[in-house]
């Protein structure tokens, strides 16, 4: 797995190498599209970036739908050591972002801390087919890391949506509109993304967002082949109460990427999703 690093508001990462499924019921011909994956019937995946090795195991009675799936990470040095210490990022010790191979499903985690580098958490898979876990964590001294498991949930796979950039950036969640702008969409250079917020008939501009893990917010974006992975949050954390939640963003390569923003209004955390086309 090949990492970029970016300013702490950015965070790149190329997700080249994948683990292993957690079963053994695979349909190798549906594995064509996943170049750079590597599958087996282990249900532990051994990956690392610097000196930090993630080993994901997820248990699950049978691997089906809706099942309750408890999912184990272990954070260990090159010599096999737990790593006792890491770093708060975000108010958290570690992100988990579950994603859909089609990118139609999207959750994220906060798994919990039981010492000696063993982080856990618990959930659930909305149907059959691949699942891609994302954790992101920051081994105090080592610097951030982000590496992904691939699983295999069996049972039927809804049919796969094909990604298609949104023809408008304007969403509807509830009774708000959230809008997205860039200042351009060019592959390799930061740029300027914004989310805008009216609420209600009226479209009264939103100021009563609420800090969502510290910030005014939470974006995460991927690959429409799964490959990248990018993470970030608001340019300026003092800024947490609308209209407006600006970020600095860098997709790494062209192509189709579907954007997730996570915001918290009235104690309440709300997601909107985009999909778009980042030029060279």
């Amino acid at each position: 797995m090949k990492l970029k690093t970016r300013p702490l508001t950015c965070l790149v990462v190329l997700l080249s190498a994948c683990g292993s499924s957690a079963t053994t019921t695979i349909d190798m011909s549906d594995m064509s599209s996943m170049s750079g994956m590597t599958m087996s019937s282990s249900s532990v995946t051994h990956q690392h970036t610097s000196d930090a090795i993630a080993h994901f195991s997820v248990d699950s009675p049978n691997y089906l739908p809706k099942e309750l799936s408890d999912i184990t990470i272990l954070v260990q040095n090159k010599w096999n050591r737990p790593i006792e210490k890491f770093d708060v990022m975000h108010e958290k010790l570690m992100h988990l972002i579950v994603v859909s191979k089609d990118l139609s499903y999207f959750e994220h985690l906060h798994p919990t801390y039981a010492g000696a580098g063993r982080f856990d958490v618990q959930t659930s898979f909305p149907a059959g087919g691949y699942y891609q876990l994302i954790a992101d964590f920051t081994p105090t001294g080592l610097g951030e890391s982000v590496q992904s498991h691939w699983l295999t949930i069996n049972g039927k796979a809804p049919k796969a949506v094909k990604l298609q950039p949104d023809k408008s950036l304007t969403k509807q969640v509830g009774d708000k509109e959230v809008t997205l702008a860039f200042d351009h969409l060019m592959a390799g250079m930061e740029l300027d993304m914004v989310f805008t917020f009216k609420q209600g008939a009226a479209k009264t501009p939103v100021t009563n967002l609420q800090p969502y893990l510290g910030s005014a917010g939470h974006v995460v974006a991927i690959s429409e082949d799964g490959n990248d992975f990018v993470h970030v949050h608001p340019a300026d954390p003092a800024a947490t109460s609308g209209p407006t939640a600006a970020f600095k963003i860098v997709f790494p390569s062209k192509g189709i990427y579907k954007i997730w923003g996570q915001f918290q209004q009235n104690n309440e955390v709300f997601i909107v999703p985009y999909v778009i086309n980042v030029n060279l």
